[in-house]
């Protein structure tokens, strides 16, 4: 008994050998350049180019979901609109740095080498704003915009602990700048005087002199309230 089952084994053995996972692979063992790793990319120059274009794809493969999402009610009004302004802003820095690659001389010639399936993107790229936003053919839709976009970001880089006054004041003077221009927002509006009220605190510090902690907390807070009164004040125009 023991002798049989010695001899199926070897002959089980030897149907099999040769592939992957069982017995023996005499062609790896002739071919060493099979195990080798494959890299994307083979210096720096290659590693900035793969970055840049997975950075795009990963915006465009993220405002299709968002857009799924908005039409299938999975996402409130508000953070729709926020998050699709930030995702226009991020898609217009980073087509910018692929345009020069030949594998990207536009967004369209990228989906389709990259076989991307994202027709909900493009549109909303093509309208250049949130959907939740009406087109009155003028520079309302980009002002809000890009209010959202600067609300998003300064908030985002107080939370990265980037703190110093040269990181900070020229957003919250762009902010500013594009709220004056907003005729829809008052001048009295309560975002407006705590966006001031920063700004003339950053004009007594130096550019690398950064604000406390306390400050920061302060600031997050500020910015936070700020960009709730925003949007609550977008929601009544519409109304």
């Amino acid at each position: 008994m023991k002798k049989q089952s010695e001899s199926t084994l070897s002959i089980t053995m030897s149907m099999f050998t040769g592939l992957g996972g069982v017995g023996p692979s005499p062609g790896f063992d002739n071919r060493p350049e099979l195990m080798e790793e494959i890299k994307l990319y083979r210096n720096a120059r290659d590693r900035e180019k793969c970055d840049n274009l997975a950075d795009l794809f990963s915006i465009l493969s993220t405002l299709q979901q968002l857009e799924k999402a908005y039409i299938r009610d999975c996402v409130k009004h508000k953070e729709y609109t926020a998050a699709c302004s930030k995702l226009l802003v991020q898609y217009k820095a980073a087509i910018k740095l692929v345009q020069g690659y030949e594998e990207c001389p536009n967004v369209e010639t990228f989906v389709k080498k990259f076989r991307l399936d994202c027709p909900a993107a493009l549109q909303r790229i093509k309208d250049d704003r949130p959907i939740t936003i009406k087109d009155d053919k003028g520079n309302t839709s980009k002002c809000i915009a890009d209010i959202v976009a600067l609300f998003i970001t300064l908030m985002d880089k107080v939370r990265l602990e980037m703190k110093a006054m040269d990181m900070l004041q020229p957003d919250l003077r762009d902010l500013l700048e594009t709220m004056n221009r907003l005729s829809l927002v008052p001048s009295d509006f309560e975002g407006k005087e705590k966006v001031q009220s920063w700004i003339d605190t950053f004009a007594k510090m130096s550019a690398s002199e950064e604000l406390t902690d306390e400050q920061a907390r302060q600031l997050t807070h500020d910015l936070e309230v700020s960009y709730n009164a925003f949007n609550r004040l977008l929601h009544q125009d519409q109304e």
